[in-house]
């Protein structure tokens, strides 16, 4: 769609540039910016001029840039002890986009976006992944990706702040990983995305993803009996209605595919 309210576009090659003039905002990927009409927006702040190395291993684990794009995560090489690497493809295709939007959509444009449907959300929340924090005051902070959305498409970010990373750690990417994604059509936005996780220390992680407005994240020292995740699973806050799916439904087939990843995870508790 053209932008055709923009009269101004300039590249952000310092944190000083990232500071925001009345009626800019910052350009990732483009993938939600183009898609619909920005009529209060004059100006555009290109992230990319940054210059940010896509993806980074760090002795914490893997550091992925904002920018990065889902194209380039979809990619990533497998390294030596990483259970968890389907998962990042899997996320990566649970995306309803074509090739053209996976080489222009970033990480960071997805999870800052939050809606419930967002697979790097996804992804993030299910690899105990913390998001690094610039604020528009010059400040900072880091918090789980999980904890970053407060509804379908709402978050805790505000006007001028930038998601700078995301950071992966080791335990989470050596952990052995089952991921699920159901939606009513087959070629439609996911209704309900659901991964779980066995860490080499045996504690367990699943996550509910797409069929509630925020993410559900249930932890438990070892993995969970059937009949403990169902009952989880059932009582999560956030499941809702929309067109793709009933909150009822959303919630029975969230429950289904959460045991279907405890019985893969099995040989690995």
């Amino acid at each position: 769609m053209d932008l055709n309210t923009i009269e101004r576009w300039r590249p952000a090659r310092t944190r000083e540039d990232l500071v925001l003039a009345p009626g800019e905002a910052f350009l990732g990927g483009g993938t939600w910016l183009y898609s619909e009409p920005q009529v209060h927006t004059t100006g555009l702040v290109d992230l990319g001029a940054m210059g940010w190395p896509s993806i980074e291993e760090t002795p914490e684990g893997l550091r992925i840039a904002g920018t990065c794009t889902v194209a380039e995560l979809s990619r990533i090489r497998r390294r030596e002890g990483w259970a968890a690497h389907p998962i990042f493809f899997q996320a990566a295709t649970a995306l309803l986009a074509s090739f053209k939007i996976w080489n222009m959509m970033t990480v960071g444009g997805n999870i800052a976006r939050s809606y419930a449907a967002a697979s790097m959300v996804s992804l993030a929340a299910a690899l105990d992944a913390t998001a690094l924090v610039w604020t528009a005051n010059g400040g900072q902070y880091t918090m789980p990706v999980a904890e970053l959305p407060t509804g379908n498409g709402t978050s805790l970010l505000r006007r001028g702040d930038v998601l700078r990373c995301i950071d992966i750690p080791v335990h989470a990417l050596r952990a052995n990983t089952g991921f699920r994604k159901i939606a009513l059509a087959e070629i439609g936005r996911s209704a309900a995305v659901l991964t779980g996780r066995v860490d080499e220390s045996g504690t367990a992680v699943f996550t509910i993803t797409a069929a509630t407005a925020r993410p559900v994240v249930l932890r438990y020292r070892a993995l969970p009996s059937a009949a403990e995740l169902r009952t989880d699973g059932r009582d999560a806050d956030g499941y809702y209605t929309d067109p793709l799916g009933s909150a009822d439904w959303r919630r029975a087939v969230s429950g289904v595919l959460l045991e279907e990843i405890r019985q893969e995870l099995l040989p690995w508790s």
